[in-house]
């Protein structure tokens, strides 16, 4: 059996693979099904968005619903780019931001040994408990007493600490060998220098997974432009379709609803897709490492 880098699985097609494929191939249907609705229930017109009983694929496609949403949009003072160039920011920023937060507080809680370590970990594991909705209030103190309000730093900063990324990439951390490190210092690397060279090389997987995680989060976040911004020309996009849908709430307005929720499921599968393959073939052979 052939393989090719940290490809997992044979590098060309073999009849035992036939089997398999068999077995996945009904949970792989079952797993589309949910996306393949979204798609469809775009593109469905008015008639076949309220038959009962209901329809589950679009048989006559329209672009109906986008062309509504477009013109819905060009009533409004601010137009759609400006949310869209705010999201791509916001998002952006908070990713990247986030990741290397994560990955540095990692490595230090996993790697390093200090007084009040295992604090500070016991306090990250507290924080997976609570929702958005109920650290609300402190995290409206938190801006306006940093007079963050009507800032992209209101959307980023609330989100930058993500407790779930952390918790997955340091578990990540603490499976690399501590020999190599001490090698690393025994080469005269510096503590940044093992995290840079040591460290990230071989969590990229976790980084991966944390990534798709945040970004998720980011891009669909609405909680930051309702209370935190009221300049509509610094709001993002996810909060700009929810308008639309809610404005626009009665009969006609549920295929701009629908065109809404693909236009903001896209981006999502679009990530995932691009960055699944270096998540499951390193994740796979990480254990060797």
């Amino acid at each position: 059996m052939a393989y090719k880098g940290n490809r997992i699985g044979p590098a060309k097609f073999e009849k035992g693979q036939i089997k398999m494929m068999l077995a996945i191939l009904p949970l792989i249907l079952f797993m589309l099904l949910p996306i393949i609705f979204i798609i469809c229930h775009a593109f469905k017109p008015m008639e076949e968005l309220f038959a009962c009983p209901p329809e589950f694929f679009v048989h006559r496609p329209t672009m109906q619903n986008f062309t509504s949403l477009m013109k819905a949009s060009r009533t409004s003072n601010i137009p759609i780019s400006r949310y869209v160039f705010n999201s791509l920011i916001i998002t952006i920023a908070t990713v990247i931001m986030s990741v290397i937060f994560s990955t540095m507080a990692a490595f230090s809680l996993s790697k390093l040994k200090y007084k009040g370590r295992d604090t500070l970990m016991q306090i990250n594991q507290i924080a997976l408990m609570f929702v958005p909705v109920a650290v609300m209030i402190p995290r409206f103190i938190v801006v306006t007493t940093l007079h963050l309000t009507d800032t992209y730093w209101a959307h980023i900063l609330p989100i930058v600490a993500y407790p779930v990324a952390l918790f997955l990439i340091k578990q990540f951390v603490d499976t690399v060998p501590n020999a190599l490190i001490e090698a690393a210092y025994m080469d005269g690397a510096t503590e940044f220098r093992v995290y840079v060279s040591v460290i990230l090389p071989l969590i990229k997987p976790a980084i991966a997974t944390g990534g798709i995680m945040i970004f998720q989060q980011v891009w669909i976040n609405m909680e930051t432009s309702n209370y935190y911004v009221n300049d509509e020309g610094l709001k993002n996009l996810a909060f700009y379709m929810n308008t639309i849908a809610n404005l626009n709430n009665t009969v006609a307005g549920q295929g701009m609803a629908a065109a809404a929720s693909l236009i903001m499921f896209l981006p999502q599968l679009l990530v995932f897709i691009i960055l699944q393959n270096s998540v499951m073939n390193t994740m796979a052979t990480s254990g060797i490492k």
